[in-house]
């Protein structure tokens, strides 16, 4: 009997050994540590490509404008507003912060704003399309122009840059990625990422596109500033969350000296904070620019009191000089 015990007791102290040594293999496994590879560079050759070849086009373009003397009115800070939401599309997708991205939620959330809040805007603030439209041969220009003057395609880009539709599919597409489902989804399958950030993007610039483009700038100013704060409430929802909305980043996030919950406050923050500065600074900028048009269409017109009290010749020497 007493060697039953024994060997009882020697089953479950080998049965106990293998099942720690199999839970400190899988804790292991799921808390990598820190080395050179959470660091490297994206070297998706599709991507590069996507990235290099809009950038080759506006240079082509910027340089048949300037042979054309067509007197555009793209002027020089608006190249440099192309180029640098071209770099801040290469710091989202192609920089180490693509990789980080896959680890910490935060650094995540940080891409993302990359693409919408700084991108999406100097992207739009450069005249991309009427420059990569130049950028092409002649007989091309003709033939891509051709179909997009009627109105099977006018009617739905018409429709599509309204500020209130922006608005609504820029909210949409925002809220809904952020669904623990399919942001979960996204880091499990690299082409719903790759989805993720292209309607990201896309989205971001339909949005900045038709409210900076926009004949009304106070309706403008009150889209920026509303999604300010619909950004805003699911930044504060990440923030303030009792529990974990994306457990995947359960095995990741220790190695970096964060909890989950630690890092997806960071990450709500993020979006709460300094994405809702931008959206605010962009909103209040639109508003002053009403107000300053609005006093000049207030300000009284003194020249005709002029003409009247003037004589002839300097009325005659006025009517020349606007002549």
């Amino acid at each position: 009997m007493r060697s039953q015990k024994t060997t009882l007791a020697i089953a479950l102290l080998l049965l106990s050994s293998s099942a720690a040594a199999h839970v400190v293999e899988m804790a292991d496994r799921e808390a990598p540590s820190i080395d050179a590879s959470s660091f490297t560079w994206n070297p998706d050759p599709w991507l590069i490509a996507a990235l290099l070849a809009p950038a080759a086009l506006y240079v082509i373009g910027l340089n048949n404008l300037q042979a054309a003397d067509t007197r555009s009115d793209l002027t020089k800070w608006r190249a440099l507003a192309f180029f640098g939401g071209w770099l801040a599309l290469l710091a989202a997708l192609i920089s180490p912060l693509d990789a980080l991205g896959s680890m910490l939620f935060s650094a995540h959330m940080l891409q993302h704003e990359l693409l919408m809040l700084i991108a999406a805007p100097l992207l739009v603030l450069g005249k991309p399309l009427a420059v990569f439209v130049w950028g092409l041969p002649p007989p091309w220009r003709r033939a891509i122009a051709r179909p997009f003057r009627s109105g099977f395609w006018q009617a739905p880009w018409h429709q599509l840059t309204k500020p209130l539709s922006a608005w609504i599919i820029h909210a949409v597409v925002l809220w809904g990625w952020h669904a623990p489902l399919l942001f979960e989804a996204s880091l499990r399958n690299d082409a719903i990422h790759e989805l993720q950030h292209a309607s990201f993007l896309l989205s971001a610039l339909l949005f900045w596109w038709a409210l900076l483009r926009g004949r009304t700038r106070l309706s403008a100013a009150l889209y920026m500033l509303t999604t300010m704060i619909h950004t805003g409430v699911l930044g504060a929802l990440l923030t303030f969350a009792p529990g974990i909305w994306y457990p995947a980043y359960f095995a990741t996030t220790a190695a970096w000296g964060f909890s989950p919950l630690e890092d997806q406050q960071l990450g709500g923050l993020i979006m709460w904070v300094p994405a809702g500065f931008v959206l605010m600074l962009a909103g209040l900028l639109l508003l002053g620019k009403w107000l300053s048009e609005q006093s000049l269409r207030n300000m009284p017109v003194t020249e005709p009191e002029i003409r009247t009290t003037a004589g002839p010749s300097t009325a005659a020497h006025s009517r020349s000089f606007e002549s």
